[in-house]
């Protein structure tokens, strides 16, 4: 089994020096292939997130940002491209549409999103359209994949999805004559365990098979960080007579996906996260080329009309060939050069495999993160987490141990991104997380007793992690 300082690097950079040293975080920057990339973000400052307890000197620097799993940074060709945009819409205005002065014309910029997508997803540009919110994405989507009958009407999905989506699989089921009660099937982890081990999904779909007409999981979890087994879990149910989608939120941009070879049915992710597209971002799906010419578009709009005669106004609709025949309106010009801006940054990691190069950091510095917090005299193992969340976590003396947390996501490489979810309890995680962003580190709180930290490749170092770490033990010793 390889040593931490091994999988982080260490190892072949200072045999001698192990990953608690202070001076790890450095040489490790000092190393990092992608570490002139943080340059090309904007990150928010220790003054903009009202880090109070930062010193005066300090108050104008970057914090440290591992709330990219919310919402993440501005990255500055976003802003050069928005600003261009602007002035291009303030001088020539609707022509811009076909005669753009820098060769963008807005009628196909999506397209060169699409094209920057088509590797971070794993598939080909037909298969992608840049479109829409990640909810609406969803409900086009099932719109035309769930066909439920008498015999097959449930949906298979992990237990507390992130809240849209579980709106959204009961409004289908009702849609359809269905009870959500029965017709949504939610997967919850066995007793004491966190997260759902793969076999048990693959023994639920077996188990299910006869009534089930669609899985519809999450790639990477919101609220835990794990990354399901996608590949396997497509496979189980295709074999048990169902389709496959899945919600990317958070995994596109943040894991290797290869949505056209592991045979997906469907896809749809929302790019404000690790796609830095900013605050309410557009949306993006997935159609398998498979499926392009025997699921039709059932909800059509201009913008999915070929584009040959799109503006000729025809009065019957003929949908271009995939997954752009899905697109209904003209997108927003503006969100798409605030994606585009990011997805540039990702062609320079690597303009045909970045996500490789992504996932090599972020499994090193997640890595890194967990070891530093595991070593603090504060962490406690993912088997005790009932007793975290209520505060019933002792001290040698008998008495709670405040600042006692413990780690949700999965241990194993695999099956995490670039998360760790951090489990307090319920009394202490409000006033942790406002402290952290007191002294300048912010990751992001979920209710009941979750911090979220998010060490992103791109701009996050490994610095930043270190100083998250001194900063929580920091904070847990003056509760």
């Amino acid at each position: 089994m390889s040593t931490v300082e091994e999988v982080i690097g260490l190892q072949a950079l200072d045999p001698g020096l192990k990953a608690y040293d202070p001076k790890a975080a450095t040489l490790l920057d000092e190393h990092d292939p992608l570490k002139e990339f943080r340059k090309e973000f904007r990150l928010p400052t220790n003054k903009g997130i009202k880090a109070t307890a930062v010193q005066d000197s300090l108050q104008e620097e970057p914090c440290v940002y591992f709330v990219g799993n919310s919402l993440g940074p501005l990255s500055k060709r976003s802003q050069e491209l928005l600003n261009e945009e602007l002035d291009v819409w303030a001088t020539i205005g609707v022509t811009g549409h076909f005669d753009h002065p820098m060769g963008r014309d807005w009628m196909t910029l999506a397209s060169k999103a699409t094209k920057h997508l088509a590797p971070i997803v794993g598939a080909k540009e037909a298969e992608i359209a840049t479109m829409g919110t990640l909810t609406a994405n969803l409900h086009l989507m099932m719109s035309s994949f769930y066909k439920p009958t008498k015999e097959r009407y449930k949906i298979l999905c992990e237990i507390k999805p992130f809240p849209s989506d579980e709106y959204a699989f009961a409004s289908q089921a009702v849609l359809h004559g269905f009870d959500p009660t029965t017709a949504v099937v939610h997967l919850e982890p066995r007793a004491n365990e966190n997260t759902l081990r793969t076999s048990d999904i693959l023994d639920a779909i077996k188990e299910h098979s006869s009534s089930l007409a669609l899985v519809l999981l999450s790639g990477v979890q919101y609220y835990t960080g794990q990354y399901f087994a996608m590949p396997e879990i497509t496979k189980a149910a295709h074999d048990a007579g169902a389709l496959c989608g899945w919600d990317l939120a958070h995994a596109v941009g943040n894991v290797p996906l290869n949505l056209h070879d592991w045979d997906v049915d469907f896809a749809v992710w929302c790019t404000y996260k690790y796609l830095n597209s900013g605050p309410g971002g557009i949306g993006g799906l997935f159609v398998h080329e498979k499926w392009h010419k025997e699921k039709g578009v059932q909800y059509a709009g201009w913008w999915g009309h070929d584009e040959a005669t799109r503006f000729q106004m025809p009065p019957v609709f003929q949908a271009i060939p995939g997954a752009q025949g899905f697109q209904q309106s003209n997108p927003s010009i503006l969100s798409i050069a605030s994606l585009l801006g990011s997805l540039e940054v990702f062609a320079r990691v690597h303009p045909t495999d970045p996500m490789s190069v992504i996932r090599a950091k972020s499994i090193r510095a997640t890595a890194y993160l967990e070891t530093l917090l595991r070593s603090t005299r504060f962490f406690v193992g993912p088997h005790d987490a009932e007793k975290v969340l209520k505060g019933q976590i002792l001290t040698g003396a008998d008495k709670p141990m405040k600042g006692a947390f413990t780690i949700i996501t999965p241990r194993a490489k695999p099956e995490r991104g670039a998360q760790l979810s951090l489990l307090f309890s319920e009394e202490a995680m409000p006033k942790v997380f406002s402290e952290m962003v007191k002294r300048g580190v912010i990751g992001d709180e979920r209710h009941p007793g979750i911090i979220r930290f998010a060490p992103a490749p791109l701009y996050c170092s490994f610095e930043d992690v270190s100083k998250c770490v001194a900063t929580l033990v920091d904070v847990l010793n003056s509760l």
